[in-house]
């Protein structure tokens, strides 16, 4: 496996930034992320209301922190899941959002999912980030139905290309 952390000089926000392996002790604010999400809010707010990324989540699965060099700050995180391959989560602070902290993220993905042999990783999107996925490549391949009471709403499928 490659070195979990991006190149030196990668900026966001106005700081240098870096990309690494998210670890159990970075539960509590990544669940602080996905719960102050915005995006979730009004019908979308029960999607995360409960949701919780427990440590035994990070140490099973390929999370990485987007993080200030010097404050730590976290910026976003994403989670890939190899088999079979999927972006399971990926949330972008509020106050980094239009930084390129996302693109930043997918980068660093599509060089995971590289290394580990993939050509492609599926994304079911939140409705309102398929822009966005589709602005950095992914393909959209189909709709994943509601599936109440978890999932209230449809949601966009895509293939991001890797290879």
């Amino acid at each position: 496996m490659r070195s979990s952390v991006t190149q030196p000089g990668r900026r966001a926000l106005g700081e240098d930034v870096r990309i690494r392996r998210a670890t159990a002790r970075d539960a509590k604010r990544l669940t602080r992320l996905v719960r102050g999400s915005r995006a979730y809010e009004g019908p979308y707010a029960p999607m995360v209301a409960g949701y919780r990324v427990g440590p035994d989540y990070i140490e099973t699965h390929r999370v990485f922190a987007v993080v200030g060099q010097d404050t730590g700050r976290l910026l976003g995180f994403y989670s890939l899941v190899l088999d079979p391959p999927e972006l399971d989560l990926m949330f972008v602070a509020e106050g980094a959002q239009g930084a390129g902290v996302g693109r930043l993220l997918i980068a660093h993905l599509r060089d995971e999912a590289r290394d580990a042999g993939l050509t492609g990783v599926r994304i079911v999107s939140h409705p309102p980030a398929e822009g966005f996925y589709r602005s950095v490549g992914a393909l959209r391949t189909g709709t994943e139905r509601a599936a109440p009471p978890a999932v209230m709403w449809d949601r966009p499928e895509l293939m991001l290309p890797v290879g």
